[in-house]
Parts: structure tokens; C-alpha cells; sequence
């Protein structure tokens, strides 16, 4: 072989050499190195730790992919979302909380899971609370997997001001009467008749209506009319009510805005005894050092109905991405165990996968709440939101304004649910 000759085929093996030896680090079917999957949520400086702890530990194992977490703030998350995907810069995962899932899934935005879980022997769906999934479930279709539940059905209770008052623990079994007995002996007033220490404070108004056997609306998968008027849901509401105007036992949103103190600060003050809330208030209710607490199971409406409104966070892939598969992957890892683990123990959600929500990190914790087992029977029990794009629009334009009014005495609970429920009606008929 001549000199010229053998000089160019000795590039050309070299050239080809090089080529295999760089397969595997060159882009593949169009795909580049490091799969980009950015993935958007919210939440506080706890959850952001949790998620970023989550993505880093994976990341470690799986360098073919490359994850972007985008933080936004929760009160403009659905509009930015929905912006980005309008503007083809949408993420390639979201998180979704139970009823900004709804508005997601009215536009039509998330990938069908099922073929994905049913290629995936690592996946099990049935390790998840099948309540929760149903609410991610929309003709068949799955379309987020759930991170946490939460179920409203948390009593707070101060240990220190019912020893004193000679008040019994509540038990997981009692009923509305327990409530108001409670709430009646733990409210203590100064010399000039003034309260300077509630019994008792909830605005988590759902489960009045339904643990009174009302409802908010006709069906909550496919809504159409607002029972809110109907005589089970206003009597729920009007014991709500009667709590504050009527027996004095609890403040009400213009005590709160007039002392410039939430519940859960009147709470750490001592000045109420008991609070509804979810399991999300432990983290800093976990800093109290002052006195013991612990949580109850709301209480048994008036013929023995139990049912609690809830909220939870899960996640879906965006039927934009550009890489599906590898997005299933890291949605796999968000609302795997190891987040789940830290979210139980830091006390900010109950976990959606029964095993651990039953397990050391959460049910079987001693971390306080000591009964927040509970929580798990609680699930069972729960009513969501009713399924349309304009649940919000009804809550945010015409319940919550309506119910102030009502709370703080300005207007009888008739008066308000008839302000509503024409105008729900209405909104109902459109998002049809």
C-alpha cells in the first residue's frame, strides 16, 4: 500500500473506531446525552428540601437524565402552568394538588399513565389509598400518581388546658355533643366578660355539611346542581355557625383579622384549646414546648355520619414532553418511597402508599401526633371537591364572601346558601 493511500485508510479505521467507542455518550434516535425533564411544583422550604433531596439521590443512579425542579408559588401555579404550556415551554411534569388537577384535566393536558404502569413490573398502583387514585382517574385513565393525601379530619387538642379543666381527652369515637360540651367547659372569659380562651375553632365548613348527611353538590364526578340548600346541609352549617354566635365557644375570621393572630398562633398562645386542620399544621405545631397536644378524629355528626373533605398532591406527566418514557421514570421517583419517607416524618403529609402511611415513618411513628393513625381510616371516609373546572370559580367568587358574612353573624345561613346556589347552578351547567 502506497504511502498517500495507507496514511488516509489508517483516518478512516481511526475515524470508525472512534465512532463506536463514542456510541453510547452521542445522541441516539434524536435523543441528546442527558434527557432534560423539568418538573414544577410549589410548596414550602420544607417540601422544596424534600423534593430536591429526592431528585438528588436519584439523580445518582441515573446520569442519562438530567432534572430541572421549577419552584412557583402556589397562589399564581395554575396560570403560570398553564401560560408555559400555551407557550410550548411547558414543564415536562407537574405537580397537581386534588382540585388544581381538575382545571389541568378540563384542558386536557395530561399523558394517560396506564400503558406505562402496565409495561413497568416495578410499579404497583395497588400500593396506593384507592381513593386517592380514583380521584386521579378520569375515564379509565390514570393521569397523576398520588405524593400524599390528606384528609380534613384532624382535632388539635392542648393536653394542659383539658387537664385543668377537668375536660377527658376526646376519643376517636365521639359526636358533636362531645364537641360542644368540650368546647362549652375549655371557654374561659376575664372579669369583664371578655374570651380570653376558645374552646374550640374550625372554618373547614365541608365536613359539617356532610358529616350532617348534606352534600355539596348532586354528584361530585360529573356536578350539576348545589345541594348546599338542602335542609341536612344547612342544619350542618348552622351548627357551625352556633359555635361562635350562639354558644360563644369559638372566634370567628373577624376576631382573627381584628387581633392580626391565626388559629394556629392562638393555638401556640393557649388562647383556644382545640382546632380542626389537617395533618399539614405539624410541622409547626411540633415546636410548641410549652404543653403536650395530640390529635382526635372529628367527631360523629348528629346520626353517626362521618365524612371529611381532603386535599393531597400527585403527579402527571404533561402529554407535551418529549420523552414520556423518561419522564415516567423520574415521576416514579417523586412519588416513590423515599419522598413519601421524608414528607411522614417531617410530619408536613400522610403518605398515599398504604405500606408506609402504615408503617414506622408515619402510623406507627412516636413522633407527635401520636394518634395520627387515624388518618389512615380517615381516608376511607373522604369527599372530594365536586369534579369541574368551575369548583373553584364558585368557592373563591361567591362561597367563601357568602360564608364570611354568615360566620361573623352579617347573614343568616339561608340568606347565604340562597345567594349561592343559583349562581353555582350556573357555573355547574357551564363546565359541562
Amino acid at each position: 500500500m502506497k504511502g498517500p493511500v495507507k496514511v488516509l485508510a489508517c483516518f478512516i479505521i481511526l475515524a470508525f473506531v472512534l465512532q463506536l467507542a463514542g456510541c453510547g455518550q452521542q445522541q441516539v434516535a434524536g435523543k441528546p446525552k442527558k434527557v432534560p425533564i423539568k418538573v414544577a411544583f410549589w410548596g414550602s422550604p420544607e417540601e422544596i428540601e424534600i423534593i430536591t433531596a429526592t431528585i438528588n439521590n436519584w439523580q445518582k443512579t441515573h446520569p442519562d437524565i438530567q432534572v430541572k425542579l421549577e419552584h412557583i408559588p402556589f397562589g399564581s401555579y395554575v396560570s403560570k402552568i398553564l401560560t408555559e404550556i400555551a407557550g410550548r415551554a411547558a414543564p415536562d411534569i407537574i405537580a397537581a394538588e386534588v382540585n388544581m388537577f381538575v382545571s389541568f384535566a378540563d384542558k386536557d393536558v395530561f399523558l394517560d399513565l396506564n400503558p406505562y404502569m402496565e409495561k413497568d413490573p416495578t410499579f404497583n398502583l395497588g400500593d396506593f389509598f384507592p381513593e386517592v387514585v380514583d380521584r386521579y382517574t378520569v375515564n379509565g385513565k390514570v393521569l397523576a400518581i398520588p405524593r400524599d393525601t390528606a384528609p380534613m379530619a384532624c382535632i388539635y387538642y392542648n393536653k394542659k388546658l383539658l387537664d385543668e379543666a377537668g375536660v377527658p381527652y376526646p376519643s376517636d369515637d365521639w359526636n358533636w355533643d362531645d364537641l360542644l360540651e368540650m368546647a362549652k367547659k375549655l371557654t374561659k372569659y376575664d372579669k369583664d366578660g371578655k374570651v380570653v380562651q376558645y374552646g374550640f375553632y374550625s372554618d373547614m365548613w365541608p365536613n359539617f355539611v356532610l358529616c350532617n348527611g348534606g352534600k355539596i353538590a348532586d354528584d361530585i364526578k360529573h356536578p350539576k346542581r348545589c345541594l348546599l340548600g338542602s335542609q341536612a346541609s344547612m342544619g350542618g352549617l348552622q351548627f357551625l355557625v352556633d359555635l361562635s354566635q350562639k354558644y360563644k365557644v369559638s372566634p370567628t375570621s373577624s376576631t382573627f383579622r381584628n387581633q392580626g393572630l391565626g388559629v394556629i398562633q392562638m393555638f401556640m398562645m393557649q388562647r383556644v384549646a382545640m382546632f380542626h386542620s389537617g395533618i399539614w399544621e405539624t410541622p409547626i405545631v411540633r415546636k410548641i414546648k410549652d404543653f403536650d397536644w395530640d390529635v382526635a378524629m372529628f367527631p360523629k355528626g348528629p346520626t353517626g355520619v362521618r365524612k371529611f373533605a381532603t386535599g393531597g398532591t400527585g403527579y402527571g406527566i404533561l402529554n407535551s414532553t418529549k420523552y414520556p418514557q423518561e419522564a415516567w421514570e423520574v415521576l416514579k421517583a417523586l412519588s416513590g418511597d423515599d419522598g413519601q419517607i421524608m414528607l411522614a416524618e417531617s410530619g408536613l403529609a400522610q403518605p398515599a402508599n398504604k405500606k408506609i402511611a402504615e408503617g414506622e415513618h408515619f402510623a406507627l411513628s412516636n413522633k407527635v401526633p401520636l394518634n395520627k393513625k387515624m388518618l389512615n381510616d380517615a381516608v376511607k371516609m373522604t369527599v372530594y371537591d365536586p369534579f369541574s373546572p368551575k369548583w373553584r370559580e364558585i368557592r373563591d367568587l361567591y362561597i367563601y364572601p357568602e360564608f364570611d358574612l354568615m360566620f361573623n353573624g352579617l347573614k343568616s345561613v339561608k340568606d347565604a346558601v340562597d345567594a349561592i346556589v343559583p349562581k353555582a347552578d350556573e357555573l355547574f351547567k357551564e363546565g359541562n
